[in-house]
């Protein structure tokens, strides 16, 4: 069940939402993304998502814009719930269908689209949330729509798209170091519009995101590899809608252990890890936050030049109470890392700090996943080239 105040505010919107439509079937809108659906899978809905004269058209889908304002989960809401899902059935495959291509300019486009849609019959007016992105509002079947002004695609991403013999990876890691964010680099994926020609089709929004972050955080470690350790153990915290991150980074070679800690339920956890050599299966306990916080580290330690073994931990609050996506994960870790880290000499002076500061802040033991930390485990007991020398 939805907090009351979240609750109003989309009987609110829906209040709006009814009287522009005005009972009719028709409408304008500003199109900031596609939504590909995962059900029946490879036959999906592909939606078109639109906003009736919404005020800031850069809001409607921006993680990082509604990050550096600090906006709120009623705000986000506020703002998601005013999307209308127009949606229609189609093979991944089909890629000369004209709302398929309606979708991929969409999904191309820097900035919102304007659209002129006709809808089969009334939304379904209510919040659809989702672990992995970000919330959408009515659901309605598309009838016919068409785009009515002229979108803007970045020339780089223009590039990107013509050049069907540069694979998807090479794609996405090309445009996130020219400063494409992994938010639009998720929407260029799941529409078809990178990859070997033949290759290219639709993939669901929620895949699409945890790929991108895949792709980018593997680039990102490929690259750190090369650098010397960091010199100190240091700590970074912060958070955002009531996700809070402690990043602990040590003077090692590159590994990487996530625990999430829900405060509600202090008696259970998720938790997962990955050795210098990396991963070969999908983190299914941490699922798509795995890959979002080890993102985040990757460009801090490549923005820093060095390498290390960082340990993340999250303690989710009552205070996130609407899921809005995986991006809050990704943008809490961030903000942790911005932070000026506390530097310490030893790991036992970084991890008696630990212990206080989350007692402190959380009112919870941390030794509970210290103790069943591999990372911590593998510091302990493996042994360095310089032992035998």
């Amino acid at each position: 069940m939805l907090p009351k105040k979240i609750s109003e505010i989309i009987d609110n919107n829906i209040r709006i939402i009814s009287r522009k439509l005005d009972f009719k079937n028709d409408f304008f809108g500003d199109s900031p993304m596609p939504f590909i659906g995962r059900y029946g899978y490879p036959n999906v809905n592909v939606g078109i998502l639109s906003a009736i004269d919404y005020s800031n058209k850069e809001e409607l889908d921006n993680p990082k814009l509604w990050s550096k304002e600090q906006k709120n989960i009623n705000e986000i809401v506020n703002i998601r719930s005013t999307l209308i899902n127009s949606r229609f059935r189609s093979n991944i495959y089909t890629k000369q269908e004209k709302l398929n291509q309606l979708a991929q300019e969409v999904g191309l486009a820097s900035r919102p689209v304007e659209v002129e849609v006709n809808l089969k019959d009334k939304p379904h007016f209510r919040l659809n949330t989702y672990s992995h992105a970000t919330p959408t509002g009515p659901n309605a079947d598309l009838k016919k729509a068409k785009i009515t002004s002229n979108p803007k695609v970045n020339t780089k991403v223009e590039k990107v798209f013509s050049d069907t013999d540069l694979k998807a990876q090479q794609a996405i890691t090309y445009l996130y170091d020219r400063g494409i964010d992994e938010n639009h680099l998720s929407q260029i994926l799941s529409v078809g519009a990178v990859g070997i020609k033949y290759n290219r089709k639709l993939v669901p929004t929620r895949w699409g995101i945890t790929a991108t972050d895949d792709m980018l955080g593997k680039k990102r470690i490929s690259e750190i590899k090369d650098n010397s350790t960091i010199d100190t153990y240091d700590v970074y915290f912060g958070g955002y809608l009531g996700n809070y991150y402690i990043i602990l980074l040590f003077p090692e070679i590159w590994s990487y252990e996530l625990f999430e800690m829900s405060l509600k339920n202090t008696n259970s956890y998720s938790t997962d890890f990955e050795s210098y050599s990396g991963r070969k299966n999908y983190s299914f306990t941490c699922e798509g936050g795995y890959y979002t916080v080890r993102l985040a580290i990757g460009d801090k330690l490549r923005q820093m030049k060095r390498q290390a073994s960082a340990l993340a931990l999250r303690f989710i609050t009552p205070e996130y109470n609407t899921p809005l996506g995986v991006w809050v994960t990704r943008e809490s870790a961030r903000n942790a890392l911005n932070q000026k880290p506390l530097k310490f000499s030893s790991k036992e002076l970084m991890l008696k700090y630990i212990k206080h500061l989350v007692k402190k802040k959380f009112s919870y033991n941390v030794e509970t996943l210290l103790n069943q930390s591999i990372l911590l485990r593998q510091l302990r007991t493996q042994k360095k080239l310089t032992a035998y020398t």
